[in-house]
């Protein structure tokens, strides 16, 4: 609790407190008022990062979580060397998103990337994946997908370790095929892991970061801009830091308040069940 304290709330309260201050570092700051959230209302670029926050989130979420629960279910089957492939998958857990960004901007790079070879080779056109906001965004989505699949995975695996043997067995002699297996089976037991799943991914897409910062910068433009780098943008680079706090407390509601609509969810579908 004390370090919670000291760099997690502490912070936070500092945080509100600036977005009602127009500042730039130095010197006093001046107390405006609610003038830096008013300013978000007639803001265009706040509303274009809220825009591919929300497009990110809705396209990625899904993506992860089926492809984590199909891979999990592959991975606790008799599948050889299956030891090595959970390693593959999880390997990008342990790398920093920085690095992994690196890594994709060696892969989508126009000139050079591993992907526009590729297309050149099948005799395909090279793919404007830094020139063009689209092909630049549809890069980052890919990037994030593969970082965060693992986890979800992960978390997949061990609720499917938790099933009973028996209930496959019992539906087995029933007759039920692999797909009535999944659909009633297995979708349903691991309802508490996509929960807990669905909140984390959500929270990790509102606060994306550093593969946006890394591959993009937020660009072409402001086509690939998020949240998160916008509010860095505005706290760092034009130092206009009340602006970006405010930007910093509005990702926080967001994510609070998407949390506690879950949490209400999950909990009056557990009291009717």
């Amino acid at each position: 609790m004390l370090l919670m304290s000291v760099f997690l709330f502490v912070p936070i309260v500092f945080a509100i407190q600036l977005s009602f201050q127009q500042s730039q570092g130095f010197g006093a700051p001046e107390w405006v008022g609610a003038a830096n959230y008013s300013r978000m209302l007639s803001d265009p670029v706040f509303w274009q990062s809220l825009r591919n926050t929300l497009l990110f989130t809705i396209v990625t979420v899904p993506i992860e979580m089926a492809g984590g629960l199909a891979l999990a279910v592959l991975m606790n089957s008799v599948l050889p060397a299956r030891g090595v492939f959970r390693t593959i998958i999880v390997l990008p857990l342990v790398i920093s998103g920085v690095a992994s960004g690196m890594i994709a901007v060696t892969i989508f790079n126009e000139g050079s990337g591993i992907v526009n070879k590729a297309l050149v080779a099948i005799g395909m056109a090279p793919v404007g994946w830094q020139s063009d906001g689209t092909a630049a965004f549809i890069s980052v989505m890919i990037t994030a997908i593969w970082l965060r699949i693992g986890f979800n995975m992960v978390i997949y695996l061990a609720g499917l370790q938790s099933v009973s043997p028996e209930l496959y067995e019992a539906g087995r002699i029933d007759g039920a095929g692999r797909w009535s297996l999944f659909r009633y089976i297995t979708v349903p037991l691991v309802g508490p892991s996509s929960f807990f799943l669905l909140i984390m991914n959500v929270i990790a897409s509102f606060q994306v970061f550093d593969i946006v910062f890394v591959m993009t910068g937020g660009g072409p433009g402001f086509s690939t801009s998020v949240l998160g780098t916008y509010a860095y943008r505005n706290g760092f680079q034009i130092r206009e830091q009340g602006y970006g706090a405010a930007l910093g407390v509005v990702i926080l509601l967001i994510t609070l308040l998407f949390t506690y609509v879950q949490w209400r969810t999950s909990r009056s579908r557990d009291l009717v069940d």
